[in-house]
């Protein structure tokens, strides 16, 4: 989704985009329970349900323990317990209001991962900046502690007459511009293109390659070699496919297309391609999107009047030709 925002925005002239990967300090840690209780009612919780909760994430004991030394005991009465299956889900509600305030801004969350994705047209980044005083004003209203030192932003620019940006600031502390990052398991480089993501990619993926020869060595069974190229090489190879493999080079390609030739020498047969495995995710994606109604991209995948074909994303660059939202709706289409 923030990818097919950029691109889309990217298609107008004079426009670029510009991403603070925003990074909290201890964000679970740090949720004040009365305040989460108090959003909660605002939402139309039960009362009998919010005070469960309350009751729940406060008056918490714990001690930590080495070898066989015991510290103190402490009570903890702020905070979602780590690990916890319904962490995840209050924190999402206790971030539920902080959304941007200027149409021209997006701000996308998961879990505890918050991205700013400003489109600028003409230069005016006047709404950008004010959207990015607005979240901080937020974390210090809620108690969420900005990580400023972790916190780095993505600009991304196709014009051909380059420029100086200015630098945000967060309590008058300039964010560090980075030419690629690290975000949700994939890396986004300023031109959007994927060979930082493939290199670091590959890299994993060779480092595997010697334990799949040092089993086949061992005289393992073809089976247990292709369960572990399945688990341990595979998995690495494909990870997130639906967003980068579409805008992969010929040569990103080729080179992940050796390796596993390479796998598929090793193991001593045919193993799926990385095209296939892209095409069948794409339309399993697509698939959940479609079926869920309230996906933030279900709007992408709408139907045309016939009910049969899904309507197409008009696109001028390659970019956002070759994306996935693009690329699916294609997918879908040849079903029919």
């Amino acid at each position: 989704m923030e990818e097919h925002t950029a691109l889309s925005h990217l298609e107008n002239k004079n426009t670029y985009v510009r991403m603070p990967f925003v990074d909290y300090s201890s964000a679970f840690n740090t949720i004040v329970p009365a305040t989460l209780v108090a959003k909660l009612q605002t939402l139309g919780l039960n009362r009998s349900l919010c005070g469960w909760i309350l009751d729940f994430l406060t008056g918490r004991s714990q001690v930590v323990r080495m070898g066989n030394n015991t510290s103190s005991l402490l009570t903890l009465n702020t905070g979602a317990p780590q690990g916890c299956v319904l962490s995840p889900l209050l924190y999402s509600l206790y971030t539920h209001d902080c959304t941007a305030i200027h149409s021209s801004n997006v701000i996308i969350k998961f879990a505890d991962d918050t991205t700013v994705i400003g489109l600028i047209t003409d230069n005016d980044e006047t709404a950008y900046r004010e959207e990015v005083r607005t979240l901080t004003k937020w974390c210090q209203e809620n108690h969420l502690s900005l990580n400023i030192d972790k916190t780095k932003e993505l600009v991304v620019d196709f014009r051909r007459q380059s420029r100086e940006y200015k630098p945000i600031t967060i309590d008058k502390t300039p964010v560090e511009r980075v030419s690629s990052f690290k975000f949700l398991g994939i890396n986004i480089s300023e031109d959007l293109t994927w060979s930082t993501h493939t290199d670091a990619v590959l890299k994993k993926a060779l480092q595997r390659l010697f334990f799949l020869r040092r089993l086949r060595r061992f005289g393992m069974s073809p089976s247990i070699l292709r369960s572990f190229y399945t688990c341990t090489i595979e998995s690495i190879l494909t990870g997130c496919i639906t967003a980068w493999f579409g805008n992969s080079t010929a040569g990103n390609r080729k080179a992940l297309k050796r390796v596993m030739r390479t796998a598929s020498h090793i193991v001593g047969g045919e193993l799926p391609s990385l095209q296939d495995i892209y095409t069948r995710r794409c339309i399993r994606k697509s698939r959940r999107i479609i079926r869920d109604s309230s996906h933030p991209s279900h709007r992408l995948l709408s139907l045309l009047p016939s009910g049969r074909r899904l309507r197409n994303i008009q696109s001028r660059t390659s970019q956002l030709r070759d994306s996935f939202f693009p690329q699916a709706i294609r997918l879908m289409n040849s079903l029919n």
